[in-house]
């Protein structure tokens, strides 16, 4: 009796002891378990929270990949350069200019910006006494209206634009009045010259700079003309290498 008493004993304590073996290897596997899968899950959602967050850059926003077109208008002042010795002085004539304008994008930054424009210039002249036919000893103003067509390349840096580039112009109305015969509010016109006493065809190179955004533009520019304005009725009032120079201050706005 003793001996199975024994046995049994010997029995029951080994049972214990693998039910306490199995318990600890069942608590330890679901730790591992619950150890483990935060970190197989972290980082895709790490990755998909940064990926998400980043902002998507729209390519038609950036530099000039963006098409324009709309009215600009500003403020010309112009001088004719001469080089006579009859000239006592010469100053700018305030004018004005407007029409349209577009940006056509041909790469990230470059563009080239088109424009057809009304254009006003001329400028004051005062000669020396008995040097000119009809205007001698006086001061004259000259107002030249030309429609011009700039075809200009533009290269943006940031909010900046910078333009160059060609443009020709049509001369469509002229008239030179004298502001001493009569006072200079309503002076007299100079009736032997007008637009047919000039060269129509005028070209040259404009250059400027812009602050560019979003089809705002607010800037200056300056044409240099490369042709002599002088036609056949002007060779004794301007001399052969008298051309257009203006400086234009302007606004430009996209529809």
């Amino acid at each position: 009796m003793k001996t199975k008493t024994n046995v049994s004993h010997k029995l029951r304590g080994f049972g214990f002891a693998a039910l306490f073996v199995a318990c600890g290897f069942s608590a330890s596997a679901q730790d591992s378990t619950a150890t483990s899968s935060p970190t197989a899950t972290t980082p895709s959602t790490y990755s998909s929270d940064v990926s998400s967050s980043k902002p998507k850059r729209d390519k038609s926003d950036i530099g000039d990949r963006a098409f324009r077109f709309g009215v600009k208008g500003g403020v010309n002042l112009s001088q004719i350069y001469v080089n006579n010795v009859d000239i006592e002085s010469r100053s700018n004539k305030v004018g004005l200019h407007g029409g349209l304008w577009a940006k056509i994008p041909t790469g990230d930054i470059f563009a080239i910006q088109p424009e057809l424009l009304y254009t006003n210039n001329g400028t004051r002249l005062k000669y020396q006494a008995s040097t000119v036919s009809g205007i001698g000893g006086s001061e004259a103003r000259f107002n030249l209206n030309y429609i011009q067509l700039p075809v200009l390349a533009s290269l943006t840096l940031g909010p900046v634009s910078i333009q160059a580039g060609p443009y020709a112009s049509y001369l469509i109305s002229a008239n030179v009045k004298n502001l001493e015969i009569d006072n200079v509010i309503n002076p007299t016109l100079v009736n032997d010259f007008d637009e047919n006493s000039f060269n129509r065809l005028d070209y040259g190179l404009a250059a400027g700079i812009a602050f560019d955004v979003r089809g705002f533009q607010l800037g200056a520019r300056y044409n240099h003309g490369l042709r002599e304005l002088t036609g056949n009725g002007l060779f004794n009032v301007l001399p052969n290498n008298a051309k257009n120079g203006f400086a234009q201050f302007f606004i430009a706005v996209g529809l």
